[in-house]
């Protein structure tokens, strides 16, 4: 989106926005059903559950990170990646915003 056009919406609908491009792609969403599966950070290698090559782990795990889904910290010679629930709290609300919406809403077409 070009600069001109991001400034007619707010911050939190770019943010929003942003945390959506970032979950859509099924890696990611692998990567992210993972975290919460075993439910503590990840310092190990994703390659052996994952059936895609470290590099494009790496990658994903990259936008995961630079959206804000997802955190790493140094610890030794790896780095290890848990849900970084702060950042995803709009996005929990957006959701289920929608979802309220949707289950209460009878008079629509």
């Amino acid at each position: 989106m070009g600069a001109s056009k991001s400034e007619a919406f707010s911050a939190e609908q770019q943010n929003l926005a942003a945390l959506a491009k970032a979950l859509a792609h099924p890696a990611r969403i692998a990567i992210i059903q993972h975290l919460l599966q075993v439910d503590s950070c990840i310092c190990g290698d994703l390659v052996h559950e994952l059936p895609l090559s470290q590099p494009t782990i790496s990658q994903h795990l990259k936008e995961l990170k630079l959206a804000g889904i997802i955190k790493g910290n140094i610890e030794g010679s790896s780095i290890c990646y848990c849900i970084h629930t702060y950042q995803i709290g709009p996005l929990h609300t957006f959701i289920s915003q929608l979802l309220n919406y949707t289950a209460t809403t009878s008079n629509c077409c």
